[in-house]
C-alpha cells in the first residue's frame, strides 16, 4: 500500500511538473542523451569560489624584542600545525662530543617544569586532537605540534615547556641511551643503506668539521654524554635569536599573543648567566673517501632474500641554498632524477631522467641509481648513489663518472622543459601539505628573516636556461669528488682513478687501470 501511495505521489508530480531534466533529455528513459561538453538543460550553473590576488594567504613575519622570529601563514581548515625551528644541529658540535642533537630529539616531549611525564604532555595535547613530533638536522632542530586550532593556546604553552624547561631525569637519559643503542645498531642493519650512506659521504666531503660531523651519536659518546653537558649546549644555541615560532592555519595575531605570553621573558632551566660560546664556523669542504668494508650477502628482508650488493655515492660541491645557483643546480638534479630499478610508474615518477634512460635502462645489472642534492647555508653536495653486484663495482663507477662528466654537456630543450616542469609540480605537490608549508616557512625564515613564496619559487625555475646547466655543472667537476662505498669493495677503483675520470672528458678510469687491474 505504501509502494503504491509513493508511485500515485510520483505520477501526480509528473503530470503538474513535468519529467525532470535528466529524464526528458534521456534514450530509452534510463541514461541521459546529452554529449559530457554540453550542458544540462534546465540545472542551473555553478558558482565558484574565486580567490582575491594571487596569494590569498601570505606569510606573514615579526621580530620580537628579545630576537624570537614569529612566522605565520593562515590556511583553510580546522587543525594547525605549530612549531619552533632553531638554529642548532650536529654542525654545532664541533667544540662538544658528537650526538648531542641526537640525545635533544630522544629527549623531546618528555617530562618538564610543569609535566610530570611524556604522558601528561601526550593527554594534554590529545584533548585538541594534536601530535607531537621533533627532528633534528645537521642545521636545524625542528619541534613541532599539528592540533586543533581552537587549542593554539595550549599548544604554545607546550612548545615553551618541552624547549625551554626539560628535566633530562636519569630514567629518561637511561632510556634515551637504550633507545640510540638500538637505533645505531638498526642504522647498520637495515636493507636500505641510504641514511649510512649519506652520514659517509658527508663525512668524506666535509672531513671534520660543519655539515660532516657525524649526525647520529658515535658508540663512544653515548655513556658521556649527560644532563649537564646538554644543558650547556643548550645555553649556548637555544637562544630566541636562533629561534623561529611557525604557523600554519592560524592567524598571525593569534600566534603573535600566545608567543608574547609564553615565550618571551622566559628563563630557560638550563640559564647559568655564562657567556656564551657559538660556533660560527664556515663549511671547509675536502673531499675524500670514506670505506665500510661489510658483508651485505646476509641482509635480507623478512623471508625474502635481497641480493648482495656493493653500494657507492660519489658528490661534488654544489652551492648553499642562499646562492643563486641554488635553482639551477635543483633543475640539474630534477634532470638526472633516477631510482631503483624496480620502481613502479611512468613518466611523472621521472622514467624519462637522465638515469634511467642512460644507466638503469642500458645496465640491466644496476639495481639503484639515485641523484641527490643536500644544501646548506654555506654550502651543498650534489651527488648520485649507485648499486650493483660486487663483481661490477668498477664498470658502475665508470658508469657514474660519465653521468658526471656529461652534466657539463649539451642539455636538450625537452629533457630541460621536463626537469623543470616536475621541479614545479614537485615543489606545488608537498606544498598542499600543512606540515611542508610549516617546515618550509621555518627554514626560510630561520635562514634569511623571509619567504619567497612558491609561485616566485616557480619564476625562478622558469628562468633558468641550458646555459645555467652547463655553468654550474662545469664549475661543479672542478671540486675534488667526495666518495662513499659500503659493501664488497674487492673490484672499487682507488680514489686516485675515481678523480681522474672525473677529470676527463669522458668520464673513464684511466686505460691502464681498466686493463691490467
Amino acid at each position: 500500500m505504501a509502494a503504491n501511495m509513493v508511485r500515485n505521489r510520483a505520477w501526480i508530480g509528473i503530470r503538474r511538473y513535468g519529467l525532470p531534466a535528466y529524464r526528458r533529455f534521456s534514450s530509452g528513459g534510463t541514461y541521459p542523451n546529452i554529449p559530457l561538453t554540453s550542458p544540462l538543460p534546465g540545472v542551473p550553473k555553478p558558482v565558484f569560489a574565486r580567490v582575491d590576488g594571487q596569494e590569498k594567504y601570505e606569510t606573514k613575519v615579526t621580530n620580537l624584542e628579545n630576537g624570537l622570529r614569529v612566522a605565520s601563514q593562515n590556511k583553510f581548515g580546522q587543525f594547525c600545525t605549530v612549531g619552533l625551528l632553531i638554529n642548532s644541529g650536529s654542525r654545532h658540535e664541533t667544540k662538544y662530543l658528537s650526538g648531542i642533537s641526537h640525545f635533544l630529539e630522544k629527549l623531546a616531549f618528555f617530562s618538564t617544569k610543569r609535566y610530570g611525564s611524556k604522558d601528561e604532555i601526550l593527554l594534554t595535547l590529545e584533548k585538541h586532537g594534536g601530535i607531537c613530533d621533533c627532528q633534528t638536522s645537521r642545521d636545524t632542530t625542528m619541534y613541532a605540534m599539528s592540533a586543533d586550532a581552537k587549542g593554539l593556546d595550549d599548544v604554545v604553552s607546550l612548545l615553551s615547556e618541552v624547549v625551554l624547561q626539560p628535566q633530562f631525569s636519569e630514567e629518561e637519559m637511561k632510556m634515551t641511551r637504550m633507545a640510540i643503542r638500538f637505533e645505531l645498531e638498526d642504522l647498520h642493519m637495515r636493507p636500505d643503506p641510504e641514511p649510512l650512506l649519506t652520514e659517509m659521504i658527508h663525512a668524506a666531503a666535509f672531513r671534520e668539521n660543519t655539515v660532516g660531523l657525524p649526525r647520529f651519536c658515535p658508540t663512544e659518546n653515548i655513556e658521556k654524554i649527560d644532563r649537564n653537558l646538554l644543558h650547556s649546549y643548550m645555553n649556548n644555541y637555544f637562544t630566541p635569536d636562533r629561534m623561529v615560532l611557525a604557523g600554519v592555519g592560524i592567524e598571525h595575531d593569534q600566534l603573535l599573543e600566545c608567543a608574547k605570553k609564553y615565550l618571551l621573558g622566559v628563563k630557560p632551566v638550563w640559564e647559568s648567566g655564562s657567556q656564551r660560546s657559538i660556533d660560527k664556523s664556515i663549511a671547509q669542504y675536502t673531499g675524500g673517501i670514506v670505506k665500510v668494508e661489510k658483508d651485505m650477502s646476509d641482509v635480507s628482508l623478512g623471508p625474502t632474500p635481497i641480493p648482495e650488493l656493493s653500494h657507492i655515492m660519489i658528490g661534488l660541491e654544489s652551492c648553499s641554498f642562499l646562492e643563486d645557483d641554488f635553482i639551477p643546480f635543483a633543475v640539474l638534479n630534477m634532470m638526472m632524477g633516477g631510482g631503483g630499478s624496480f620502481s613502479a610508474g611512468g613518466p611523472g615518477k621521472g622514467m624519462f631522467t637522465r638515469l634511467y634512460l642512460n644507466v638503469l635502462n642500458r645496465h640491466h645489472w644496476m639495481y639503484n641509481a639515485t641523484s641527490y642534492h643536500h644544501s646548506y647555508e654555506d654550502t651543498g653536495l650534489l651527488c648520485i648513489h649507485a648499486s650493483a653486484d660486487p663483481r661490477q663495482v668498477r664498470e658502475m663507477v665508470e658508469i657514474i663518472t660519465r653521468e658526471f662528466t656529461l652534466m657539463a654537456g649539451s642539455v636538450g630543450e625537452v629533457e630541460l622543459e621536463r626537469a623543470k616542469t616536475q621541479l614545479k609540480s614537485m615543489l606545488m605537490m608537498n606544498l598542499e601539505s600543512r606540515p611542508v608549508i610549516f617546515e618550509d616557512i621555518g627554514r626560510q625564515v630561520l635562514a634569511t628573516g623571509k619567504r619567497k613564496l612558491p609561485h616566485e619559487l616557480c619564476t625562478l625555475i622558469s628562468k633558468v636556461k641550458a646555459s645555467d646547466i652547463k655553468r654550474v655543472a662545469t664549475k661543479m667537476l672542478r671540486s675534488k669528488p667526495a666518495v662513499a662505498a659500503l659493501g664488497n669493495l674487492s673490484e672499487l677503483p682507488d680514489y686516485d682513478q675515481i678523480q681522474a675520470a672525473l677529470s676527463s672528458k669522458d668520464g673513464r678510469l684511466p686505460r691502464s687501470y681498466r686493463l691490467f687491474r
